[in-house]
């Protein structure tokens, strides 16, 4: 990416990152029901032993460092999004999510608790407050999960 003598990004390298930005959240993200769903989906697109971010479509028309930092831009807008979320609506999000899964919400929400991947999902550059609110929030909402699925408290 061209950086300027004062070390930012040059206008034609941040207006790229700007474009991609505007196509991922457009032509993928929009399609997403929540904010969870994007996060889930972004976090995936990151190689966990590198940090990258990988996406074939944004790299082909924006370049391997465009398409990094929109990824990684949209990750960090859409968990902030999470972070400013009630414990209620969390929860929904958390149950939306699990049933377009397709798979037994039971069984999601027993590996969620025992694997913890929503680790996973918090960008790296987050700092740890908020990572760690987050991951506290998940906790709560899987729990009142948990109980809105006994036996006892369905209809």
């Amino acid at each position: 990416m061209p950086i300027t003598p004062a070390g930012n990004i040059s206008n034609d390298a941040g207006e790229n990152v700007e474009r991609a930005v505007r196509d991922l959240e457009s032509r993928t993200l929009a399609h997403f029901p929540s904010d969870l769903s994007k996060v889930v989906y972004l976090a995936g697109t990151r190689d966990y032993n590198t940090g990258e971010y990988h996406h074939a479509g944004l790299i082909q028309r924006f370049g391997r460092e465009a398409s990094q930092t929109a990824l990684a831009r949209c990750h960090e807008a859409a968990f902030g999004e999470l972070l400013r979320c009630g414990l209620d609506a969390l929860a929904g999000q958390l149950a939306g999510y699990m049933e377009s899964t397709g798979a037994e919400k039971e069984r999601v929400l027993r590996n969620w608790r025992q694997m913890e991947a929503y680790r996973m999902l918090v960008p790296a550059n987050c700092d740890p407050l908020s990572a760690d609110f987050f991951i506290s929030n998940i906790r709560i909402a899987l729990e009142a999960l948990k109980l809105d699925m006994r036996p006892d408290r369905r209809n």
